[in-house]
């Protein structure tokens, strides 16, 4: 067997690279992360090794923005580049020792090489959708921002003197204002993209037919699954969306019940329970309403229901964008 498995821990600066040709560490090396530096290094180290491009398998974890040089790199060597979720790579390992960024390219080597058969290329995304990302990501950053600085206001009020309090007041009323304008102008710039894009377009008008998704959650949601490329179906979004429960087992003991993971997109989880309590407990005419009392009577926990319905809006998402037709209430109130 001649197929190269390369194994990228990528970090801000650098990336470590770990060549495997089957069962064997054949080369490990270091290089920065740009663009430039990762394609001298694949083109010399594959030339060393005497290994085509079409005989080469690039694994790498999925980690935000700081992938954009190696995605590049690989598509303009034409490399079949593999983006798997960090969890799905750490759990695959079970119990490790050691880590730091080398013996963490090995580890996703090593997972290349196992899981080969369930690789899927990645392929960069269109240019609205990236810059729609960096849009949401500097909205979220200003949100947090708003936030705090109003946090501080509620806080301070009674423990300071009112005349230092009004000062204050008056200039973080003026940050706060400046704030909600910059989150303004990237509302409207996202609502250009879209409006300019056929297909995202589509997609939103699709999501929002739903009843309970509104514009914030269906823009989201595009910008996470890359226009509904990046999950083969709903169930893999739960799983990353962190509303897929998981048992902790081990022989005959039962060390907990099902939990939820904590390793999620919290942004999305976020929006998606807002939406689960609108349409379980704000509408008056839902069919999760009554699923939602339904379950209560059962005596089912309150955040399990809401579990179930955020993923049952998810479904729901997946299937509209997969029928391309918009969402028909069939549900009738008794």
């Amino acid at each position: 067997m001649n197929k190269i498995y390369v194994g990228v821990d990528i970090s801000k600066e650098k990336c470590n690279l770990c060549y495997r040709r089957g069962l064997e560490t054949v080369r490990e090396e270091e290089c920065l992360n740009e663009v430039k530096e990762l394609k001298k290094a694949f083109r010399s180290t594959l030339k060393t090794l005497g290994a085509v491009m079409d005989e080469v398998l690039v694994c790498a974890e999925y980690t935000g923005r700081y992938i954009y040089p190696l995605t590049v790199a690989s598509q303009e060597l034409n490399l079949f580049l593999w983006l798997d979720d960090p969890t799905r790579i750490k759990n695959s390992m079970g119990l490790t020792r050691g880590k730091n960024d080398a013996i963490d390219a090995a580890r996703i080597a090593e997972y290349a090489f196992r899981y080969s058969d369930k690789a899927v290329r990645y392929s960069i995304p269109d240019a609205a959708l990236v810059s729609m990302k960096n849009l949401l990501s500097d909205r979220e950053f200003l949100l947090a921002d708003r936030k705090r600085y109003q946090s501080q206001l509620s806080d301070q009020k009674m423990y300071m003197n009112p005349r230092d309090f009004k000062h204050k007041s008056t200039r973080w009323k003026k940050v706060i204002k400046s704030i909600e304008e910059q989150i303004e102008a990237i509302d409207a710039e996202i609502d250009t993209l879209i409006s300019a894009d056929p297909v995202l377009s589509r997609q939103k008008e699709l999501l929002v037919s739903i009843d309970g998704i509104g514009d914030r959650i269906a823009i989201n949601m595009i910008a996470i699954t890359g226009g509904f490329t990046r999950f083969q179906n709903a169930r893999q979004f739960c799983s990353f969306a962190g509303l897929t429960p998981y048992r902790y087992d081990s022989g005959t003991s039962i060390r907990s019940k099902a939990k939820i993971s904590k390793r999620s997109n919290q942004t999305m989880k976020a929006l998606l329970h807002m939406s689960a309590v609108n349409v379980a407990t704000r509408m008056k005419e839902s069919e999760y309403k009554e699923y939602y009392e339904r379950k209560l009577k059962e005596g089912k926990h309150i955040m399990c229901i809401m579990n179930v319905i955020r993923a049952k809006l998810v479904h729901r998402m997946f299937s509209v964008i997969r029928r391309d037709s918009e969402y028909t209430r069939q549900y009738q109130s008794a």
